[in-house]
């Protein structure tokens, strides 16, 4: 019996999924997985039972990835999950920008105790005038799974679609509509477009990207959306892009002190994921990674350790090791089973960066093959996943 701990509210429709072999606990210590939205977790001590963090988003700056590592814990997270909701968001934005919808909206809560409202209306609606989307040039910088769901949304509203992505998956450029124009560089994307969205991941190769250079580049006038992250933008140089005019309108799905007093700039409060749809989703799909990891050994969607799919074990025993990436432990892993007389039928090993995952199914295996595993310099964790 596996048993699961939410550290925030997870869906339903997620963790109705659990099958009768796991139990949700109250107590963490006791959990083999946690289920986490955005509740921090750095200032956390792990049992060792632990086996697998699920974070129902994307995001994971609340989880201590490295720390997860170490101990051969897995975090997983729920890539695309919520991209439909984040799509729909993007596309109000592109019209928030477009018109000053806020503006006008401001406008009548000003004004709603004036006895000719209607009359006046008229009078003063022309102030928040706008443009239509239609015909103009959209860049969209990242083609993931929620950028490649915007530009091609964008194309079916008209809108002229340029992308830019050199690490594009075949899954998403599959995906991607025909009538999106694949430019090669970023230079592109800033000189030729009315609108430009980003959608990469924070790193420190696309931390400040949006800067007083790179603006510099762009058409007087721009429209820049960022519902991806906000240290994506240097706050200062887009403040005097605004104060000057270089930039019309900046909207955000992430406020901070700086960018909700710029000159226009609609700060939306982090709501792109926040659709019961994109709850339901990041948490089935967080639910499903957990249960494949626990039952099966197998990685879907993790951040910390490599994929990998071994299948269901058909063998009489399964075996997971997490352990450093360096020469020479496999030969250390195999010679423990050979000095036993255990026949390995099959093995998958995956690295990423600095972690291994090892997987083997084997003729038998029990706790005294964990230990002599773990006693190997090297060797984070080990898991008899069936035995």
């Amino acid at each position: 019996m596996y048993k699961v701990h939410c550290l925030n509210k997870i869906s339903k429709v997620g963790t109705s999924c659990l099958s009768d072999n796991y139990i949700t606990t109250e107590t963490i210590e006791a959990a083999d997985a946690i289920l986490v939205r955005s509740a921090a977790m750095h200032d956390m001590e792990f049992s060792k039972n632990l086996k697998a963090i699920a974070r129902a988003g994307a995001g994971v700056n609340n989880i201590p990835l490295d720390k997860c590592a170490q101990q051969g814990i897995v975090v997983f997270n729920t890539p695309g999950a919520n991209a439909n909701g984040v799509k729909e968001l993007v596309l109000a934005g592109l019209l928030l920008a477009a018109r000053d919808v806020v503006g006008g909206i401001d406008w009548v809560k000003e004004n709603k105790e004036l006895p000719d409202l209607a009359k006046q209306v008229e009078k003063a609606k022309s102030a928040y005038a706008g443009y239509e989307i239609k015909g103009k040039k959209l860049g969209v910088i990242g083609l993931g799974a929620i950028g490649a769901k915007v530009a091609n949304a964008a194309t079916h509203l008209g809108m002229d679609v340029y992308g830019y992505d050199p690490y594009i998956s075949v899954a998403n450029a599959w995906k991607l509509s025909q009538y999106v124009k694949n430019v090669k560089s970023l230079g592109e994307i800033y000189s030729e477009c009315d609108y430009i969205t980003v959608h990469v991941p924070l790193m420190d190769s696309t931390k400040g990207m949006i800067n007083k250079d790179t603006m510099a580049m762009m058409k007087d006038g721009v429209k820049i959306l960022n519902f991806s992250r906000d240290a994506l933008v240097n706050d200062t140089d887009m403040a005097a892009a605004l104060e000057s005019g270089k930039v019309a309108k900046y909207v955000t799905d992430f406020p901070n002190t700086a960018s909700a007093a710029m000159k226009n700039t609609i700060c939306i409060p982090h709501l792109g994921a926040s659709t019961e749809e994109s709850e339901d989703n990041c948490a089935v799909m967080a639910v499903k990674q957990v249960m494949d990891f626990l039952e099966n050994g197998n990685i879907t969607n993790s951040v910390n350790f490599p994929a990998v799919d071994a299948g269901i074990c058909t063998a009489a025993a399964r075996v997971g090791i997490f352990h450093d990436n360096v020469p020479n432990m496999l030969a250390q892993f195999t010679a423990v089973f050979s000095a036993e007389g255990i026949n390995i039928d099959h093995m998958v090993n995956k690295s990423k960066g600095e972690a291994s995952y090892t997987v083997l199914d084997v003729d038998a295996a029990n706790d005294d093959i964990a230990a002599k595993l773990e006693a190997i310099a090297g060797v984070r964790k080990v898991r008899v996943i069936k035995g």
